[in-house]
Formats: structure tokens, C-alpha cells, sequence
């Protein structure tokens, strides 16, 4: 199902020009036209789902698969050190898409992208209680 108001959907129906790097029955990877790093690419799935939380297992099995493909070919065509596979799922998460999608973004020693979070120690009864509300179906 197509929504026609989704751009990713305009770039799948052909009404909007994308560069397309792979695609097969149920994805299609293309490079970003804001690209966070050299080779900064998304993968999507062909049928229009609106986050991670509403794709089927089967769109999102494809679409991660084909992520790691790119990531793959990032590092060795592209000669990238590492890759970053990001995904946002709601407004709250930097998701400004709401068509499913996975940024491929090739890391470059010493590149100038810096994401917003820095990891340090957290509170570890805080953690332990939200392990204990996370825990089980």
C-alpha cells in the first residue's frame, strides 16, 4: 500500500528521481541527499509502513538484510572504517520520514559527524528498575 503524500512512496512510484544503489523484490537502497558522511544511503522497504514498530517481519528481515549488504560494500568499495545502521522510530526520535527506513552511514576515521549522544554511567538502580519493567512479554 502507497501513500501518496510519503516521498519515499514518490520515489518508489517514479515521481520523484532517487539514486539507486540496489533493489530487489521487497527493498530498495538509495543515497541521501542530505548525506551525513560519503556514501550515506537508505534502505527501504517497497511496501509503505510508517516506523519500526508498524513494518511486517518480513519487510523489516529484507530491509535489514540489504542494510548489511551496503554496509559491507561501504567498507570495502568506499574504504570506510566502520558503518552506522540508524534508525528512528517517532517525531520524539528524530524520524522526520514516516515511511520505514534504515540510514547506511559509512564512518571515516576522523569524519566530522558527531551524533548527539555520549555515552556515560548511568544510575545503576534506575537501571536495574528499568530492566525489571522491561523484562518478559
Amino acid at each position: 500500500m502507497a501513500d501518496p503524500d510519503c516521498i519515499f512512496c514518490r520515489i518508489l512510484a517514479g515521481e520523484l528521481p532517487a539514486r539507486v544503489v540496489e533493489e530487489d523484490e521487497r527493498t530498495i537502497a538509495f543515497m541521501d541527499i542530505a548525506p551525513a558522511t560519503r556514501g550515506h544511503a537508505l534502505v527501504i522497504p517497497r511496501a509503505h509502513s510508517v516506523d519500526l514498530l508498524s513494518i511486517g517481519e518480513q519487510d523489516l528481515q529484507a530491509v535489514i538484510l540489504a542494510a548489511r549488504r551496503l554496509a559491507a560494500r561501504a567498507k570495502e568499495r568506499l574504504g570506510a572504517d566502520g558503518v552506522n545502521l540508524i534508525n528512528s522510530c517517532g517525531a520524539a526520535a528524530w524520524q522526520t520520514v514516516f515511511h520505514f527506513h534504515v540510514h547506511v552511514i559509512p564512518r571515516y576515521e576522523g569524519d566530522p559527524l558527531q551524533l548527539p549522544w555520549v555515552p556515560s554511567p548511568g544510575d545503576q538502580d534506575e537501571i536495574a528498575a528499568v530492566a525489571q519493567e522491561l523484562g518478559g512479554p
